[in-house]
């Protein structure tokens, strides 16, 4: 059997890495004229100046503007005409019928807490005072942070977080979770 001779055993020259040297093969950078024919291959790249414009698109129709839903009213307009009525009614049917509730701007009241800074906040009381909660809200708004102190007769002492978690606050969370918390402190007519 005979031995076979590479380029340079037969004394041929190697094409030289400085000249390029065509190939039948389509290349990422050259299409192959038949695949890049839009007449022939309807994905095929269009060149700029045949496109047609391209027409925007459609707005997106997004949610509705929140100023329909109560939780987009004005923070003061929300907790006087919505909040503070669901709460009056939730409470009364909860077995303490005598529940006041007031909404004012105040210092916190807690005991060794010495803040000058005021905050909006509801004070819930019965039984002549005897039990108060507070529920603070800061910075004026439902979706931001809330707090929540409650007492039997003194000063309250602990400031608790209050709807931490919650990415979106809605009326029904604000009563539904201030009836819970009432419910854990065994105030609520059924306890």
């Amino acid at each position: 059997m005979a031995e076979e001779t590479n380029q340079n055993q037969a004394g041929e020259v190697p094409p030289s890495r400085d000249v390029p040297v065509a190939s039948s093969l389509p290349t990422a950078n050259i299409p192959d004229p038949k695949t890049a024919n839009t007449a022939v291959n309807p994905n095929a790249a269009v060149p700029a100046e045949e496109k047609p414009p391209v027409a925007k698109p459609a707005a997106k129709k997004g949610k509705p503007p929140a100023v329909d839903s109560v939780e987009g009213k004005p923070f003061e307009e929300f907790i006087q005409q919505e909040y503070l009525p669901a709460l009056q009614k939730v409470i009364a049917q909860e077995g303490v019928p005598d529940v006041q509730l007031t909404f004012a701007k105040q210092t916190y009241p807690i005991v060794g807490f010495n803040s000058a800074e005021e905050c909006w906040q509801i004070i819930g009381s019965w039984q002549n005072g005897q039990r108060q909660f507070n529920v603070y809200f800061p910075e004026a708004d439902i979706q931001g942070k809330k707090g929540f102190s409650c007492n039997e007769g003194k000063k309250p002492s602990t400031l608790e977080p209050f709807l931490i978690d919650e990415r979106k606050t809605t009326l029904d969370l604000l009563v539904s979770r201030l009836v819970y918390r009432l419910n854990g402190q065994k105030w609520l007519g059924r306890n």
